[in-house]
């Protein structure tokens, strides 16, 4: 099995991509070994590496979020962690009856600005998320009111130094250009 990695905007994030699907629908964000350990085998194994802070699965990739370790020490474990798991058989995620992780929060928005939401959510799901899945992370729509989009952003994109940038200048100015009701975007946990 062979492992390619990539870097990422954020330098405290590496991006591996192991050559098979990790996740077949949807996205799981894990930001401690704690949520880690009853949902996902694969997640708790890169968890038990020290210096670890934080894992995110896609499609086809995986990005873990480091502290301290310099990644020349941490990335032989990790990728050594990630083709173990592939080799065992075992599934990336304990739940089988749901691929992803849940995210906590409901959407909110009032119900005049639907179509409004609509509009905004495709964009950010045909235009933005593939983006920002090259990058190894994920932004999702958490709410819309009185002209400013909430959105969450999920693997490479927490904590990025960029993430900002990435906010004002490019998600920002895309929705106002197809979306004029929309003033500000901002991040929400």
């Amino acid at each position: 099995m062979f492992i390619q990695t990539e870097s990422t905007p954020n330098p405290a994030t590496l991006k591996f991509l192991p050559g098979k699907e990790v996740l077949r629908d949807g996205t799981a964000d894990f930001r401690d070994a704690a949520t880690a350990s009853d949902a996902s085998p694969l997640a708790a194994r890169l968890f038990s590496i020290p210096g670890v802070t934080g894992v995110f699965f896609g499609y086809d990739f995986i990005t873990v979020t480091k502290d301290g370790p310099d990644w020349q020490h941490l990335k032989p474990a990790i990728l050594g962690a990630i083709m173990e798991h592939f080799m065992s058989g075992q599934p990336v995620m304990a739940d089988s009856g749901s691929s992803h992780h849940e995210e906590h929060g409901e959407e909110f928005y009032d119900k005049e600005d639907e179509e409004i939401v609509v509009t905004i959510k495709e964009l950010l799901d045909t235009r933005v998320r593939p983006a920002v899945a090259q990058d190894g992370g994920d932004i999702t729509f958490r709410g819309y009111e009185k002209g400013t989009v909430f959105l969450h952003m999920k693997g490479a994109c927490a904590g990025c130094p960029s993430s900002t940038a990435t906010l004002k200048h490019g998600i920002q100015n895309l929705l106002r250009h197809f979306v004029p009701e929309v003033e500000h975007v901002e991040q929400v946990a």
